[in-house]
């Protein structure tokens, strides 16, 4: 079954962004040449699908006008990309009315998804190459539920979604427990999920009537703790980079890393930065 529809959760409040996030959207911060939620966009678009939903929430009205059409006369090779992209898909808007978790964002979209399987992709995470390919791929050959992990240092596992599952294939995990943000010595391992994910539509039955969690919030994890128990949900271990822009340490990797890549800036990107290492190591 074709995966033809992403969901886009994009209503968080950004506090680790702070102040940055004060007064523009965390999914609005830019990395070298576009904001986070575009390079998102573009790995649906990448992934074929053609049909979106973002979930926004209040004081994220810049993320609706970046994807309107520009009214900049004179165009750049971005914008154009952009523009072209827009040309092919559709995005819908809907906002969260309060600030519930990502449990009771995803709720949202059961109308969009149509009881079809979806994409959900977090509006916040950037993975290098689009970790979404990789995912339907996964579904198609497995036909159930999947979720894109990586594996973390044990310092970093009280910051994710953990996941507890035996390995039943090369980098695949038949997924038994799901845990948000555990202490490091209750954690059944250190596999994290990424924020992407191909789900059925049955999920929103284990989200309807589901209490608040962790952080007194609806979370999706809880709804996935339930669902891997009366079906199967697989674990992908992802091979790429994946970038969190919800926090400053990452976003500063991946401006660092997006632009010494890039094809137009990165040589004298490069060339600047060793020269300040050298300056630095003078010092």
């Amino acid at each position: 079954m074709k995966i033809r529809k992403a969901v886009i959760p994009a209503a968080g409040y950004g506090t680790r962004m702070l102040p940055i996030t004060k007064a523009q959207p965390k999914e609005m911060v830019p990395v070298v040449h576009k904001p986070v939620i575009q390079y998102v966009v573009e790995e649906a678009y990448y992934s074929n699908i053609r049909e979106i939903l973002i979930i926004t929430g209040k004081h994220k009205r810049a993320i609706e006008d970046h994807f309107d059409r520009s009214e900049i006369p004179k165009k750049n090779k971005y914008i154009n990309e952009l523009e072209e992209i827009l040309d092919d898909i559709d995005i819908f808007f809907v906002r969260q009315r309060e600030q519930k978790g990502l449990g009771d964002a995803v709720k949202y979209a059961e109308a969009f998804v149509d009881g079809k399987p979806f994409a959900l992709l977090l509006g916040d995470n950037i993975t290098i190459p689009e970790c979404t390919k990789t995912l339907i791929d996964s579904f198609n050959e497995l036909g159930h539920s999947v979720i894109a992990v990586e594996k973390v240092p044990f310092e970093k596992v009280p910051y994710h979604g953990i996941i507890k599952g035996k390995e039943v294939g090369p980098r695949i995990f038949e997924i038994e427990d799901v845990v948000e943000k555990p202490e490091i010595n209750s954690a059944p391992s250190n596999l994290a999920i990424i924020g992407r994910y191909i789900l059925t539509p049955d999920v929103f039955d284990y989200l309807k009537d589901l209490r608040p969690g962790y952080g007194g919030e609806v979370q999706l994890t809880d709804a996935l703790k339930k669902m891997c128990t009366t079906s199967k949900i697989y674990g992908v271990l992802f091979s790429g980079k994946r970038y969190d822009i919800g926090n400053k340490f990452e976003w500063l990797k991946a401006n660092v890393e997006i632009a010494l890549s890039d094809e137009i800036l990165g040589r004298k990107f490069k060339k600047w930065l060793e020269n300040k290492i050298k300056e630095e190591k003078l010092q």
